[in-house]
């Protein structure tokens, strides 16, 4: 037997294809662009999503072996995007993203209201859902009033797949829609957004089925009758089933286009005041804390196109040995910020430049000001609880030890990094998909990798790291009256 986990992400999907034993025997995946037709929008158009998933599975068929056995299939996917279906099924817009701020005055407005953040454990971020269905209904009435279903990313794989309407716990604890304790839909909050239930998609937990595998696209692709389609999971929960961060206290550093600090919870303990996301967990009866800076790897990107290198390239510049601190400050909000600021229309900032600023050190600057963004989110998700004292760290940043290195000493804490291969948002789709065909208990399935080697702080260096961070938290409240002027 073999699982399919597809990982829906901003820039592309993959797809990875594990044995019953859990191991990876096969990967692939499709790219796709985003649009931004304004200054801080951004859209996807879900055929898009379609057509890379019909062209893995395709690839899957003829390449991979093992496909023809599978029994299970779990999506992932990028959170909060609003994808709006008529009532034949057909999608009304191009998907609004994560990463969209439009709807942020819609956001203040619902997190003005008392009982949001008590029934969702969280602020209301211009990035979730239900503001997007709120500025849909102020600016394109008429999509609005045709709206019969409203499903997340990974949703809408599962409702091509299936043929049903279904959504995880995690995935929707980013709705505003969702009572996260209760782990239902709250009627009070779909009557603040202006939405009803009947145009929610059914609630399952991601490790338990959420349909059946079309008949035709099982007969287009060789496989069986009776294929199970997990509920699947946002990508931080996936990730955090792909690398064994279920029970209280485990979790990870992602490093990737956004910068995430993840710890797993075995109660619902919510601090929605921290700006500290508080979600489900795609297994039942756990939840997750999560701080959330909008540009991480994405600061190195947008540095790398400006410069003309790779960003390989340019973090290889700094050599192996971590130097301290230097003298130009990076703000790392090109996208807004999240944790711990909630201000969607903070930019951000590069200073103290001098004749002998070279590219060596704004790269440096860079890479510190995405540490420090991690920081402030490490800093408020372990507010009032016990420290943590190790992650995991995992994304496309973490290829790169000086970095690695960097961000441990501004935590304070050693970071691990996995055996190269397989442990994030794929593999643990992949991981809820067996977990619904078997019946299997995730604890069996969803173990932790094991771990190249442990990255530990570095102490000496951790004193002036310390002093930087002071003046990189109070470069915040000096830049923070600084406003988008395009458009």
């Amino acid at each position: 037997m073999s699982y399919v986990g597809l990982d829906l992400g901003t820039s592309g999907l993959r797809g990875l294809v594990i044995d019953d034993a859990g191991a990876p025997v096969y990967s692939t995946e499709r790219h796709f662009s985003v649009s931004n037709p304004e200054f801080g929008w951004a859209e996807q158009d879900p055929k898009d999503w379609i057509d890379a998933l019909d062209d893995i599975f395709d690839e899957l068929k003829a390449k991979c072996p093992e496909f023809r056995d599978v029994q299970g299939i779990g999506v992932a996917g990028q959170m909060h995007g609003a994808t709006l279906l008529d009532k034949s099924g057909a999608v009304l817009r191009k998907c609004i993203l994560w990463n969209d701020t439009r709807s942020h005055r819609e956001a203040a407005a619902l997190d003005g209201i008392d009982e949001v953040r008590s029934l969702s454990g969280n602020i209301v971020f211009p990035g979730f859902t239900a503001p997007k269905l709120l500025w849909v209904r102020n600016h394109e009435a008429d999509v609005f009033n045709r709206i019969d279903k409203v499903l997340l990313p990974a949703g809408y794989l599962n409702y091509y797949l299936t043929g049903e309407f279904v959504a995880d716990m995690s995935d929707s604890a980013g709705t505003s829609w969702l009572n996260t304790g209760e782990r239902c839909w709250s009627a009070k909050l779909l009557e603040l957004g202006a939405m009803r239930e009947d145009q929610m998609p059914g609630l399952v937990e991601g490790s338990t089925e959420g349909g059946v595998l079309r008949g035709d696209l099982a007969k287009r692709w060789g496989l069986g009758v009776n294929v199970t389609v997990a509920g699947g999971a946002g990508d931080n929960a996936a990730a955090a089933c792909g690398i064994g961060a279920l029970n209280e206290g485990d979790g990870f550093v992602s490093l990737g286009t956004s910068g995430v600090i993840l710890v797993a919870k075995s109660s619902y303990s919510p601090d929605a005041d921290s700006a500290v996301h508080t979600f489900c967990h795609a297994v039942p009866d756990r939840w997750y804390q999560m701080g959330v800076m909008l540009s991480a790897t994405d600061c190195l990107n947008w540095l790398s196109r400006l410069l003309r290198r790779s960003p390989e390239e340019l973090s290889g510049k700094l050599g192996d040995e971590l130097k301290p601190p230097g003298f130009e400050r990076f703000l790392p909000y090109l996208s807004g910020e999240r944790t711990p600021h909630n201000d969607a229309s903070i930019r951000g900032n590069l200073d103290g430049i001098s004749m002998g600023t070279s590219e060596e050190r704004i790269v440096q600057s860079v890479l510190e000001g995405v540490a420090f963004g991690l920081k402030d989110s490490f800093d408020a998700v372990n507010h009032g609880c016990k420290p943590v004292e190790t992650l995991s760290v995992v994304g496309g940043g973490a290829k790169s030890d000086y970095w690695v290195e960097l961000i441990a000493t501004v935590l304070g804490i050693a970071l691990r990094k996995p055996t190269g291969g397989e442990f994030g948002a794929a593999l643990g789709a992949a991981r809820l998909g067996m977990c619904a065909a078997t019946k299997m208990s995730a604890n069996d399935v969803m173990l932790p990798p094991e771990f190249a080697k442990e990255i530990e702080p570095n102490i000496a260096l951790m004193p002036r790291f310390e002093e930087a961070y002071g003046y990189f938290k109070a470069s915040y409240p000096a830049i923070k009256g600084i406003r988008n002027t395009e458009g």
